[in-house]
């Protein structure tokens, strides 16, 4: 079975999270802060906090912005549920605003008419490693959080991903763009916004007893990061040729292929194809081909709330296709995903 995804690891890998462990300093310490440096010149960011998750740093980051009780925050319907979960952790209102079938993120404006007098922040994710624009979201004058889990190393509009917004975020989850086993980081320009992250991000040691929390990253995660953070390059050109050979291999499938995005905008986490439902027998066909692909989005959060209302985010979850992209793939693989999409979608 080639499955959806799994992490690249590598010898250099080993060695530097071995190195880590012989040293006896495997909490927090200085990896955490040369990853947080390296992180924040490669992301073209002043500075940078790394924390547990990249829930964490969604949460912490929307409570460095003020939000809180009373407070809404506008979020995708079409996303994982970390963003209404961090969201409500801060007891702020999660608001749901509709898809753009283009970016497959935020739909801008189904976003301006949601918003109100308490809205917040607006969490902008830049889906599946394209940069979903920002400029039309700026001019709200919302304080935006560039959701970039799946993006760094993108550009929008030339600049990378996340250095527009008052705050990014960023995910190190096994399979993502590159990993630390678990983790995640909080960057920006403003040193304030980021002090506040800093302080939130532990308790230990303090004069006060304002509620803070336990979010702190390892050296051994930071160890990982640091040796996959010097390969990203090579992993982003991996997944970029892969793309390509999917629209070679894929060019007279019955499929919609992604935005052959230019300017460097798609670091393709996932190559998100458009197919004519029912998506559950295609998928269920592809495995038995031996290829594994998923929904993109497990649900729209719509559904789980048992609202309606969200009608680019209901088709897209009942026509996009995930398959497998991910750096250590072959091209032997990549070959026979192709070829066992354009048989299953031709034998149902």
């Amino acid at each position: 079975m080639i499955p959806h995804s799994r992490p690249t690891l590598s010898e250099a890998d080993a060695e530097a999270v071995t190195r880590v462990v012989l040293s006896g300093q495997i909490a927090q310490g200085r990896e955490v802060e040369a990853f947080e440096r390296e992180v924040a010149a490669f992301a073209g960011q002043r500075d940078a906090v790394a924390v547990s998750s990249g829930t964490a740093a969604l949460h912490l980051a929307l409570l460095a912005l003020g939000v809180g009780p009373g407070a809404e925050v506008v979020i995708p319907t079409y996303v994982c549920d970390a963003l209404h979960h961090a969201v409500t952790h801060t007891g702020a209102t999660p608001v749901l605003a509709d898809a753009d079938p283009a970016t497959l993120s935020l739909a801008p404006d189904d976003v301006k008419r949601r918003l109100t007098a308490r809205t917040k922040a607006i969490i902008l994710p830049h889906a599946f490693g394209l940069a979903a624009g920002v400029e039309a979201f700026l001019a709200m004058g919302v304080p935006l959080l560039e959701d970039c889990a799946q993006a760094i190393g993108a550009l929008d509009g030339g600049r990378p991903v996340g250095t527009r917004g008052a705050l990014a975020v960023f995910s190190f989850y096994a399979t993502k763009m590159l990993t630390t086993g678990e983790g995640g980081m909080v960057a920006g320009s403003d040193p304030a916004l980021l002090a506040r992250v800093r302080d939130l991000r532990e308790y230990d040691e303090r004069e006060d007893l304002a509620p803070r929390f336990n979010y702190k990253l390892t050296d051994l995660g930071a160890a990982l990061g640091r040796s996959q953070l010097a390969r990203l390059p090579e992993f982003i050109a991996r997944r970029r040729a892969l793309a390509e050979a999917y629209r070679r291999g894929l060019a007279r499938a019955a499929c919609q292929l992604p935005p052959d995005a230019g300017g460097g905008r798609h670091v393709y986490h996932r190559f998100v194809i458009g197919v004519q439902p029912p998506l559950d027998s295609l998928i269920k066909g592809l495995a038995a081909r031996g290829v594994q692909c998923r929904r993109p989005v497990f649900r729209p959060l719509h559904r789980a709330l048992g609202r309606e209302g969200f009608p680019q985010a209901d088709a897209l979850w009942e026509s996009s296709l995930s398959i497998p992209c991910f750096p250590a793939l072959t091209d032997a693989d990549a070959r026979r995903v192709s070829e066992a999409l354009v048989d299953a979608l031709e034998k149902p």
